[in-house]
């Protein structure tokens, strides 16, 4: 599901349950984001290279495939470090000095508001 824009920020969403990725992209969609899919990190990768305005990369921890979402999460600070990361996961949150990444972290089950509230802090951080 992609929808357009030019006002609101694009938020690439990457997450491999498709009810799961779903659910967020329709809250985003919802709070008035314009919204991009990705069921794994390897998709989400050629959706950042064919140069999408993508401002937040949203995704799972646990993914199938080469690439998790914590290596998604350094590969684009590495290649693309003016978008924001938030990273979730339905298990604890991911220590961050072995990630040495300063992404955000929201917990699922997350409450929309949860949610939002750490996709401002990312829009605020990567403003300032």
């Amino acid at each position: 599901m992609e929808q357009t824009s030019a006002l609101s920020p694009t938020i690439l969403v990457v997450e491999d349950e498709p009810l799961v990725r779903l659910v967020g992209t329709l809250l985003l969609a919802d709070a008035g984001f314009n919204v991009i899919e990705a069921c794994n990190a390897e998709e989400a990768l050629r959706v950042l290279e064919a140069g999408s305005d993508v401002r937040i990369v949203f995704t799972d921890v646990e993914m199938p495939g080469a690439l998790d979402g914590l290596g998604l999460a350094r590969c684009v600070h590495e290649r693309w470090p003016s978008i924001g990361v938030i990273v979730t996961s339905g298990r604890c949150e991911p220590p961050r000095q072995k990630q040495g990444l300063p992404e955000l972290f929201v917990a699922k089950p997350y409450a929309p508001s949860t949610l939002m509230h750490k996709i401002e802090a990312c829009l605020s951080a990567a403003a300032a």
